[in-house]
């Protein structure tokens, strides 16, 4: 079972979340707000789950490559989220640090299917 957590927005993963082809539903896009991020641990690993102003989603390993820092505590700006701890700039797209910083947070695949979020479970 996943949870979810951050901030005062129920959980985003209900009992019993579908898991369809390695997907899991982990719940309703208006869970979360946009430019904000929620965590959900999957199999023991906390994943960021991130919303942009545009309504995109992105999800990435809830660790900064710096010094492991919450990503999901982070500023969202764009399709870039600032590390709370030491301002490093991740892209959303593919973890990547912005340079001059170096290094790279996973990425999870992640869609959106009628409003909900789905997670690449099997990758």
């Amino acid at each position: 079972m996943s949870t979810m957590k951050n901030g005062p927005t129920p959980s985003l993963v209900r009992e019993g979340a579908a898991e369809l082809s390695g997907w899991t539903d982990i719940g309703p896009l208006d869970a979360i707000p946009p430019l904000r991020a929620r965590t959900v641990h999957l199999r023991g690993v906390a994943i960021a789950v991130f919303r942009t102003a545009d309504d995109q989603v992105f999800a990435l390993h809830d660790r900064c490559p710096h010094k492991g820092g919450p990503l999901s505590q982070g500023i969202v700006h764009g399709t870039s989220v600032t590390c709370p701890l030491h301002n490093w700039v991740i892209a959303l797209t593919d973890g990547a640090a912005r340079a001059p910083d170096e290094g790279c947070a996973r990425t999870v695949p992640v869609r959106l299917e009628a409003g909900r979020i789905l997670l690449d479970t099997a990758s």
